[in-house]
């Protein structure tokens, strides 16, 4: 603990109580090193100066009557930000160190240099503001770090200029509009040994997902080289998602997102002979190599150990973090290098959401990752550099490559943000969020391909993947409060298909998902025929089989590209809800669907009537496509048991007979994935009449029936759904439906299978809601946007049905 005299203090002599003495950024630091290397978190070793050095500095250099005076010339108006932040920073950088300052930072340093067995140890400087980190305010970037610092001059130099860092710009605007009294905020810096993550990797990682706020999940950002470019997005980083939950069995392998980024270049030590001074930076950007672009910067193993250390710290803080970690490419060992409390979604009030929807737009112009879950349209204005700051004409969208703090006085005017590079965690995405702005960054070519005063709308309300659209389109805004949805002893679970838009409801008090739509994730993120990858090497088509190498690049077996995909894309979905269930039913792509894969065509046969054709069950053990559902199996079987989301049931599309029920189960058992075995539960589709007729002896094979009311309705009245001529004789409340779905209800339950529906109906139907609750349905499954409509159905009808009971 530091004494109000100290100049120094060593991080494991610190703990989190004393952000006042050496502000957020170190107090944390300590608090690590003191607490948490018992747990395996590791820390490089280092020191602080203290607020006490920072005013010792200033009264040194009578610096306190040029700060005051200069800052009420600004808040007076005679000066710009620019000239006041220019003056002070000129005036801190003309400073003299105070001889036992300089004295006890020097040996500070040799001390370090000796415990790490090394002469001149290049070490971090990095700035901590005594304010900083606190719950309403994050301080993100706002001062200075420097890297690969060697000697006592040259650290000397960095710690002034960290001083001097505490009156940039931005920093000076951030203070004034957080409240904060500028001659009360002092500034401690952190000398912390050097990770060589320069030859090996670094990057940041949240302990909650950034964009919906979901807390069992850890996502984590990476790039090659040292964490500056990921932290300031000036990289494209891969990224890592992680469901928390499952990491305390270290059996499991619960990493449900991995998407390789371009990391076209990494940031590296400068030659050492340019070290004399800070007037040659010590760091310097080159591109990455090809292999490097194309490969991952982590290990399955080093992703699972940072999303393990980011549950401890989490645990030990009591809060969400957002944590920068850094890989020593000498030795492989991995380590933590700062952690501040999560500033956005963490504080984000969970009882009421605003939830968006496009319902007209234009066509889509550039796509990149999402950020925030809102809509915005307005004007594009282009901006290269902060020094056109001048040009922005406020409520604008702002286009530009990326963003550093610098930029965030111009971020705050903006309608929204797009960004040419960076990920979810670069400065722009952390930014965007705590402004409550949508933003859409990474993606690209913004900056070519949209232009000034160019009318667009930026959507991020549909999922990961967020959209800029010509002109100004039109959407729905509705604030959904969960507070005022009723309980039911109907269960109501959701019908859900993108896995990038998974996490996005995970707030709705659903009951599980009922329906997991396996061909959407086929179509969206996998893109290709199952059986052109099973059967890659005799493909005729040379044109699919390019295209299948393209996108199966870094995949020495192509088939794993299609398990590890489909594995991961239902793991975000199965993730969101568990461990309730999330029944998954398995492809029930038409002929002519399959047939647009990429190398679809070769496999699937012309159909006069794809709906009533070579679909569902029939598939899965004839010879055409058996090898594909293997690759479906694999993939099922790896969610439920590598992975460890054993709440996931599978469930059967199209199955025609008692036959062919049979004939599945036993492919289903030879690919890994037999009914009963480590809780594996199987449900089947009811959709054709002979699921109703024979449903007792269907019950005797599968754990329960989903009801697809739309095909149902289809082959009891005879109606093509699709026929607009007919569209007036489709109706699922049908006299000869509804007795289709009171039956199979009564015989299922008879046979000890719980039974629901899949459909719109009771969405657009009270009384159809009614009329299920009124037969016993065990669930109801339905589109996230119906779902407190039908709840509420529901209640009521169970109320009445209650009241009735009781009379």
């Amino acid at each position: 603990m530091a004494t109000h005299t100290t100049q120094v203090v060593w991080f494991e002599d610190l703990r989190r109580g004393d952000v006042p003495t050496v502000g957020g950024k170190n107090a944390s630091l300590g608090e690590m090193v003191a607490t948490l290397g018992a747990s395996g978190v590791k820390v490089p070793p280092g020191f602080a100066t203290t607020a006490a050095a920072y005013w010792h500095f200033v009264e040194a250099n009578g610096l306190r009557q040029t700060l005051a005076v200069t800052l009420r010339e600004l808040a007076d108006g005679k000066l710009t930000l620019a000239e006041a932040g220019d003056a002070i920073r000129r005036a801190i950088l003309r400073g003299e160190w105070p001889a036992h300052t300089a004295d006890a930072i020097r040996a500070g340093y040799r001390a370090l240099c000796a415990r790490a067995h090394r002469d001149d140890l290049d070490v971090a400087v990095r700035s901590s503001a005594t304010a900083e980190d606190l719950p309403d305010a994050s301080f993100a970037g706002q001062q200075e770090t420097f890297l690969n610092i060697r000697g006592e001059r040259a650290l000397l130099d960095a710690c002034r200029r960290c001083y001097a860092s505490l009156f940039t710009d931005r920093a000076i605007a951030y203070r004034e509009a957080k409240g904060f009294d500028h001659l009360k905020v002092a500034l401690s810096v952190g000398i912390q040994q050097m990770v060589r993550s320069d030859v090996g990797g670094a990057g940041v990682m949240f302990s909650i997902d950034t964009e919906t706020g979901f807390d069992k999940a850890v996502l984590i950002n990476a790039a090659w080289g040292l964490g500056e470019n990921v932290v300031q997005g000036a990289v494209d980083p891969d990224e890592y998602e992680v469901f928390k939950p499952l990491l305390e069995d270290e059996a499991h392998v619960p990493i449900i997102g991995k998407k390789r980024g371009e990391k076209a270049q990494k940031m590296v030590y400068a030659k050492p002979d340019a070290q004399a001074a800070l007037a040659t930076p010590p760091t310097k950007n080159v591109p990455a190599s090809k292999a490097e672009r194309a490969a991952f910067v982590l290990a399955d193993s080093e992703i699972l150990t940072l999303s393990r250390w980011a549950c401890i710290i989490e645990g030990h803080y009591g809060q969400p973090m957002d944590i920068e970690w850094a890989k020593d490419g000498l030795t492989g060992e991995m380590f933590i290098v700062q952690a501040r409390p999560e500033t956005v979604q963490s504080r984000r009030e969970a009882s009421a959401v605003k939830t968006y929807r496009i319902t007209q737009a234009g066509r889509k112009l550039v796509a990149g990752v999402s950020i925030g879950e809102a809509v915005a349209a307005g004007t594009v204005c282009v901006i290269e550099s902060p020094r056109d700051i001048d040009r922005f004409v406020d409520g604008a969208v702002l286009v530009t490559e990326t963003t550093d703090p610098d930029w965030v006085p111009i971020m705050r005017r903006a309608a929204a943000i797009i960004t040419d590079h960076g990920g979810r965690t670069s400065h722009a995405a952390i930014v965007s969020r705590e402004l409550g702005l949508p933003a859409i960054v990474g993606t690209g070519n913004a900056t070519h391909l949209l232009h000034d005063q160019q009318e667009v709308t930026v959507s991020c309300a549909e999922g990961r993947d967020g959209f800029v659209y010509e002109g100004i389109a039109q959407y729905e805004v509705e604030e959904i409060d969960f507070a005022g949805i009723p309980a039911t002893q109907t269960k109501i679970m959701l019908n859900l298909a993108n896995p990038g838009a998974a996490f996005r409801w995970w707030r709705l008090p659903a009951d599980g998902v009922g329906l997991a739509r396996m061909e959407f994730v086929v179509s969206n993120h996998i893109k290709i025929h199952p059986m052109a990858l099973a059967r890659y090497d005799t493909l005729a088509d040379e044109t699919a089989k390019a295209t299948i190498a393209a996108l199966t690049e870094g995949y020495e077996d192509k088939t794993e590209y299609f398990v590890e995909r489909l594995a991961r894309g239902l793991a975000r979905i199965a993730a969101a809800h568990y461990p309730r269930p999330v029944i998954v039913r398995m492809s029930d792509f038409k002929t002519n669907e399959y047939a647009h894969l990429v190398g679809g065509a070769e496999f699937e046969p012309a159909e006069e009537n794809p709906m009533l054709g070579f679909r569902g069950a029939s598939r899965y053990y004839s010879p055409r496509y058996r090898d594909g559902f293997a690759l479906e199996c694999r993939a099922i079987e790896r969610l439920r048991n590598e992975m460890g989301f054993a709440n996931v049931i599978v469930m059967i599309p199209f199955c025609r007979s008692t036959k062919e029920a049979d004939r599945v189960l036993q492919v289903m058992a030879e690919n890994g994935l037999k009914r009963g075995q480590d809780g594996l539960q199987v449900y089947v589709m009811c959709e054709i009449p002979s699921n109703v007729i024979l449903a007792k002896a269907f019950a005797q094979r599968f754990d329960g029936f989903s009801i697809g009311s739309n095909d149902l309705t289809q082959l009891t009245l005879g109606v093509d759904r699709d026929s607009a001529d007919l569209a007036g004789l489709f109706d699922e409340q049908d006299e000869a439906v509804k007795w289709m779905i009171g039956n199979v209800i009564t015989q299922a339950h008879e046979a000890g299978a719980k039974v629901g529906l899949c459909g719109q109906a009771p969405s657009d139907h009270p009384e159809f809601a009614e009329f299920l609750v009124a037969c016993g349905i065990d669930s109801i499954s339905v589109s996230p946007d119906s779902f407190i409509a039908v709840k509420r159905r529901v209640a009521v009808a169970e109320s009445a049905a209650s009241k009735k009971t009781a009379q």
